[in-house]
Order: C-alpha cells, then sequence, then structure tokens
C-alpha cells in the first residue's frame, strides 16, 4: 500500500537518487531524453512514425532504433549554429556506412580514430580531405593508409608519431596536414576516464610541461609535414562553455607564441567539444547556438587579447548529434521483488540485453532512464532497477526509474539516449550476437546494420 505521504516515506522505502521525482504518470515521456519524432499513442511508443510494436514485430529485441530525422536535424544545428566552423561528427560515438553518408549530405566533417572507421568512410564516399584522424598510438600501416588515401588532417599524439608520419609522409613523396594534441590542464565536470585533458592521462601533450612546444619544434622540423594548427580536447559530456574559457586562454596562447616566437602563423584550431544530452531529468544540455556563442566570444576576446587573428574553428560535438536520436528496446523477461534489511523491497526488470549492448552504466556508472513501450498502463509508478541477462552482478542498464507497477514479462521497455557508444562499444560477451540497427523516418522502417547470427558467432572460431 503507498503511504499517504509517498512512496519515499513508507517505512523501508527505497528513495533512489536524490534527483529522481515520482511522476504522476509514468507512461509520459521526459521529451528532452528522446528524439524529436518520439511519442506515446495510446500508450505505445512511435517513433519516425513507426509504432515500437512493429519493429519488434519485425526485428525482434533488443534492437537500437535511429531517429533519421532527428539525427539530420541535430547535425544541421550545429552546422548552422557554428557557421563558420567546421564541425566534426564523432565516428566512435556511432557509425555506419548510412550514418556517414547522412553526415557529409548534412555538411559535416568525420573525425576516426582507427583504420577500421576510415574504412567505412571511405566506403560510404566520404571524401577524405573531409576526415579528421586521431588516435594516440597509431601504426605504420594505420599513418601510411590515411596519408595514401588523402585524409585531409592527422592529430598527432606522441613524439614517436611525428617521427612515424614524417617518414611515412616522406616515402610516399606527400605533403600531410598535421595538428598538435595539447593538454590545457583544465579538467572537465565529468567522469574520470572522459575527462581528456588534465595532465595524468594518456592524450597529447603538456601546455605547461613544455611537451607541447617541442611538437610543434618537432613538426616544423619535419619536411613532409604542414603544420596547420593545435588541438584541444576538454572532455566529454559537457553542459556549458565554462571549462573551455581557460582552455582556449592557454591553448592560444601557444599559438600566439608560436607566430611571435618563431614566425609560423598556424591557420587553424580544433576546440573540441564533447557536448552533454539528455540521459536522465537531472540532465539540461545547453542549445547549439547558445554553445556557439559562447565559445566565439571567448575565441575572439582572447585573440583580441593576445593580438592575433581568429584561426578557422572547429569543433566536435561528440555524442550531441547521435546520441539522443537512438534509443535501445528490450524484451521484459522477468520482474523479481527482492527483499532487502529493513523491510525494502527492489524490484529488479530483467531485458534481453545489458552490459553486452550498454556497457556505460557498468564502465561509467551511467545513469539512464526507460519508459514502458508497447501499450499504456494505469498502475502506480514503482522505483526499479532495469538489468541484462549476463553473468555479472554489475549487469545493469537503468540503475532507478519508475515504472508502471504492473509491468510483467513480454512487455517492451524502451532506454533512450544510446546512441553514442552504446552500439560502438557492443561486445559479445556470454557469447551474446550484437543487436541491429534499425534506422526509422516517415513511418517507413529500414536496416543500416542487421543482427549478428550464430554464424557470425562462429566464423572467427577455428577451432
Amino acid at each position: 500500500m503507498t503511504h499517504e505521504a509517498g512512496w519515499a516515506h513508507a517505512p523501508g522505502a527505497l528513495r533512489g537518487p536524490s534527483w529522481l521525482r515520482e511522476p504522476a504518470d509514468p507512461n509520459a515521456l521526459v521529451p528532452r531524453l528522446w528524439s524529436s519524432t518520439a511519442h506515446k499513442r495510446d500508450g505505445e511508443l512511435v517513433i519516425g512514425g513507426v509504432p515500437v510494436a512493429d519493429l519488434v514485430a519485425d526485428f525482434n529485441t533488443p534492437a537500437f532504433v535511429l531517429d533519421e530525422a532527428d539525427f539530420r536535424a541535430r547535425a544541421a544545428a550545429f552546422r548552422d549554429a557554428f557557421a563558420g566552423y567546421h564541425v566534426y561528427y564523432a565516428a566512435k560515438a556511432f557509425l555506419c556506412t548510412a550514418v556517414a553518408r547522412w553526415v557529409v549530405e548534412e555538411g559535416l566533417y568525420l573525425d576516426v580514430c582507427s583504420d577500421g572507421e576510415l574504412t567505412v568512410a571511405l566506403r560510404a564516399g566520404v571524401d577524405p580531405a573531409r576526415l579528421g584522424y586521431h588516435g594516440n598510438n597509431k601504426s605504420y600501416p594505420d599513418l601510411r593508409r590515411a596519408v595514401a588515401t588523402g585524409v585531409g588532417k592527422i592529430v598527432v599524439d606522441s613524439f614517436a608519431e611525428i617521427e612515424r608520419l614524417g617518414r611515412v609522409a616522406a616515402d610516399l613523396g606527400r605533403s600531410q596536414k598535421v595538428m598538435i594534441r595539447v593538454t590545457a590542464g583544465v579538467e572537465a565536470h565529468t567522469h574520470e576516464f572522459i575527462a581528456t585533458a588534465h595532465e595524468d592521462q594518456k592524450f597529447g601533450f603538456s601546455i605547461a610541461g613544455g611537451d607541447a612546444w617541442k611538437a610543434v619544434e618537432a613538426v616544423l622540423a619535419q619536411p613532409a609535414l604542414e603544420l596547420v594548427g593545435l588541438h584541444s580536447h576538454i572532455g566529454s559530456q559537457i553542459f556549458d562553455t565554462s571549462g573551455f574559457e581557460v582552455a582556449a586562454r592557454r591553448v592560444l596562447g601557444l599559438h600566439a607564441r608560436v607566430a611571435h616566437d618563431l614566425g609560423v602563423t598556424l591557420p587553424e584550431m580544433d576546440l573540441g567539444g564533447g557536448f552533454g544530452i539528455a540521459y536522465t531529468s537531472q540532465d539540461e544540455p545547453a542549445e547549439p547556438a547558445h554553445l556557439a556563442a559562447g565559445l566565439t566570444s571567448i575565441v575572439e576576446h582572447e585573440c583580441r587579447a593576445l593580438g592575433v587573428a581568429v584561426p578557422q574553428l572547429s569543433i566536435e560535438p561528440g555524442r550531441a548529434i547521435v546520441g539522443p536520436a537512438m534509443c535501445t528496446v528490450y524484451t521484459v523477461g522477468t520482474v523479481k521483488p527482492v527483499s532487502l534489511d529493513g523491510g525494502a523491497v527492489r524490484t529488479y526488470v530483467s531485458v534481453d540485453g545489458g552490459m553486452s549492448d550498454n556497457i556505460r552504466t557498468a564502465l561509467y556508472d551511467a545513469d539512464y532512464s526507460c519508459t514502458l513501450a508497447s501499450r499504456g498502463s494505469t498502475a502506480p509508478p514503482v522505483l526499479a532497477r532495469v538489468v541484462g541477462k549476463h553473468c555479472e552482478a554489475g549487469d545493469i542498464v537503468v540503475r532507478d526509474e519508475f515504472v508502471p507497477a504492473d509491468l510483467a514479462p513480454g512487455d517492451l521497455l524502451a532506454v533512450p539516449g544510446t546512441g553514442a557508444y552504446c552500439r560502438s562499444m557492443a561486445s559479445n560477451y556470454n557469447h551474446a550476437m550484437r543487436p541491429p540497427v534499425i534506422a526509422v523516418r516517415d513511418g517507413q522502417a529500414r536496416v543500416v546494420v542487421r543482427r549478428e547470427t550464430v554464424e557470425d558467432l562462429l566464423a572467427t572460431d577455428v577451432g
């Protein structure tokens, strides 16, 4: 029985995180968590004009559902807000040939960080000149293929790579454009593993420690390399531009020093990005126009103070384009109330996926939301934990969320905000087969990445 003052005040009740509030209607969507076409029709989730139950009837679960119109609209919003910038889509967030084509059709550039990502981009017909190539340990074969292919810019990350790339470009008789990844000593307020501009981590050359200046000299000493600018990235899942102010000041200080002391004008600068999305109701991401105004103001102010011209700027929105454009649909297998100390009960909802298709909860302690997707319910809300089917106690998909109390096996559950890194980081743990990606638009659905099969699973097993 629900306590008259609310479930959270009942003896032994589980309260969940402080930001999570009991909804008046557990069927309702929080719009900012979902793609723009997602809505409920008679209680059923509809995305891109396609009812989720129809998708499941055709493609089964688990499945990633990608809202093409939403993806394109978010790409266009960054393109338009950052007019005059080069906007790079992060292949690592999610990449397939269809998405690579959408990216260039919407006027964006593409950031790759492996030979595999480069291969997909080329297969999609992306102009290599629109590619930036990242990575902290690019091999000779990686660099040789990138240079031979005509990749627009390679972001160098170590002295060994500078020497390696210089040799590769010279051997191929090419002049390769290069940016230097620098660390500005600014720690974004994000998870330790996705904060990338403080000193103690694997990426880039430290400005404060002097390695960044030495890297500039090392690149300039390579006849086959053309230094075009500095690259900075302060982290990921960032909601405002405040952290960029100190980083921009330090990176532009180095940019100005190169011009003043060496007489070399660097025409470009990449400010990174890693802008955040709403995973739960506690998140309030900024609009692209707001981010663009803030970053442009910061750079223009610092350039005036340093007496240098504003370079050609690039940004990398990261998950902000594809993250909200995709959700994951699961089938509920079991609903298990578990009695805890003090009389509290936790409701565990097990679904037919888990950490093999979304490792982020276990890896980053990430928070997600969910909704009953196959029907409406008049039952009151109950706090639940959505877990996967894998043999790990940490196999959690949604740590805490309110769902209708009558949630039952066979129901469909959808988790929003899974476009970034979930399919990209998916695995075959427990020999699970990775889910498909189904693109929806204007009432039509098509497979852009098919579901893995048993044959796929056994193809590499030569025993």
